[in-house]
């Protein structure tokens, strides 16, 4: 395996356009419906390299169009083997764009139907949450291009409805996560799938250290491509941090977006369970919240991300499933309710905003618990980042509500009791308090105490007895019946007469 080689350097992108590239008629007529002349920069140096068939590993910042950078040229290598036929056989699967969402898959199927519009080329997308009847039909029908999480498309291998023997291409979108080791034993699946003369190419915003060192052990000689320092964020974000106490930080998102007039935010959470409470409390302060998580259905996911773009919904309160490649028109903040786990999380959260050359704001609440998150964070964007106190914001008023209800919420949970009112609750100051209610009571507790009467010794107990004490006549012999025969006539253990 060779070191990794950098890519050429690129004139000034402003001066390039796309049909520099050579790209088809039919992809510069769908680009300009697109209105798009001129490349971004990861655009202009992906794509040259990409049409030469070497293997890429590209690291640019979100928002920056890496989509296009590899969808294109693939578009435009795959021309060659395009036809009009109606046989399946003729359509077999050549290109393949892993990413680890199901959202961003969806996205990417979407720019690249645009793309190949005029072309004859089929494409078409596959991930979980779904019913496979709809995919697996289009699959059988005959695509080139396929997008997929890696979950579904082992399902589709499985169920024989997907053959990758033809792939020419394997694109991993976000590959970072991709590789992560909860992706690694699908993707390792996966690869030993695909033929072993092809084409990679990797794409994300951040490479660690241990990703890049991982990707080499697949990737062919593969061009390095950086338009920015590793894991920097953009230029155009405003990063602002605030500092809040655990207890009010859902005032404060509440706060925040109507201090601002916010129309459009995403709020990111780091649990299901908190997003989903968290859109909740906004939505009962008047203000329209949708939430999105891995626990919602996949239906329900898009229709809330749909209903987010159109404006319907105004605060998108989601997990980190939004906060890769989703690319949301004009987005004008995103807020972190929680600071994220894992510091490359938040490149890619604050990435939703300032998007394309637009400037943005994210805001980030932060709490005394925070400290070791926000030093991760400073430590992988090399930048120093100071929490200011949030203006016009007053803690006290919401110490009381949001931290009663939590611990009521807490008692709840364990069966506790709520405290008494005090007085001036039950009916305002000096009002008397109702008398306790009177409880019957059984006159059986109240009779004095009567000790047991002994009860009448047993043969047995009357047969262990010492000879000196006297035996009482029993109720039996003083009658005249006979009596129970002795526990060891029962036994067999009384000698013979």
């Amino acid at each position: 395996m060779s070191e990794n080689q950098s890519a050429p350097a690129q004139a000034n992108p402003a001066s390039i356009r796309f049909e520099d590239f050579g790209l088809s008629p039919e992809i510069l007529r769908a680009l300009a419906d697109q209105g798009y002349v001129n490349p971004t920069p990861i655009q202009a140096q992906a794509i040259p390299v990409v049409l030469q068939g070497r293997d890429v590993m590209g690291a640019a910042q979100t928002g920056t169009g890496k989509t296009a950078g590899f969808s294109l040229p693939i578009i435009q290598l795959l021309l060659a083997h395009a036809n009009s036929s109606a046989s399946p056989a003729r359509h077999p699967v050549r290109a393949l764009i892993l990413t680890p969402t199901r959202e961003l898959a969806d996205q990417v199927a979407d720019n690249v139907k645009a793309y190949s519009r005029y072309t004859p080329l089929r494409s078409t997308v596959v991930f979980g949450g779904m019913d496979m009847a709809p995919q697996t039909a289009a699959l059988r029908a005959g695509v080139e291009i396929v997008i997929a999480t890696p979950g579904r498309l082992l399902d589709h291998v499985q169920q024989k409805t997907l053959n990758l023997s033809q792939t020419q291409i394997l694109v991993m979108d976000e590959a970072d996560r991709m590789l992560d080791m909860g992706f690694l034993p699908d993707l390792q699946r996966i690869i030993n799938l695909l033929p072993k003369q092809r084409q990679n190419l990797m794409f994300s915003a951040t490479f660690s250290p241990e990703i890049k060192k991982l990707a080499n052990s697949f990737l062919s000689s593969p061009v390095t491509i950086e338009v920015a320092r590793s894991n920097a964020t953009n230029e155009n974000v405003t990063q602002i941090l605030y500092k809040v106490e655990e207890e009010s930080k859902r005032r404060a998102v509440a706060h925040i977006i109507r201090e601002r007039g916010l129309k459009q935010v995403i709020v990111f959470s780091n649990t299901k369970i908190g997003a989903s409470r968290l859109a909740r409390e906004l939505e009962k302060q008047g203000l329209k919240a949708s939430a999105i998580h891995g626990d919602k259905s996949q239906a329900e996911r898009m229709a809330a991300l749909e209903s987010f773009k159109k404006g319907d919904v105004e605060i998108l309160v989601a997990t980190d499933v939004a906060a890769r490649g989703l690319d949301i028109a004009e987005l004008p903040c995103v807020i972190n309710y929680d600071l994220p786990y894992n510091a490359e999380d938040y490149v890619h959260r604050i990435g939703r905003t300032g998007r394309a050359g637009a400037s943005g704001d994210a805001i980030s609440l932060v709490t005394e618990k925070d400290a070791k998150l926000l030093a991760d964070i400073e430590k992988l964007i090399k930048k120093k980042l100071v929490p200011t106190e949030l203006p016009g914001f007053v803690a006290d008023a919401g110490h009381v509500s949001e931290g009663r209800s939590r611990r009521e919420e807490s008692r709840g949970s364990y069966g506790g009791e709520r405290r008494p009112r005090r007085d001036e609750e039950r009916g305002g100051r000096g009002a008397a308090a109702p008398l306790p209610r009177k409880e019957k009571i059984d006159p059986w507790f109240l009779k004095p105490y009567e000790p047991e009467k002994p009860a009448p010794v047993s043969a047995l107990e009357s047969s262990s007895a010492p000879t000196s004490a006297p035996a009482p006549a029993s109720k039996a012999a003083s009658s005249g019946k006979s009596q129970k025969p002795k526990l060891a006539a029962l036994l067999g253990g009384l000698p013979k007469r």
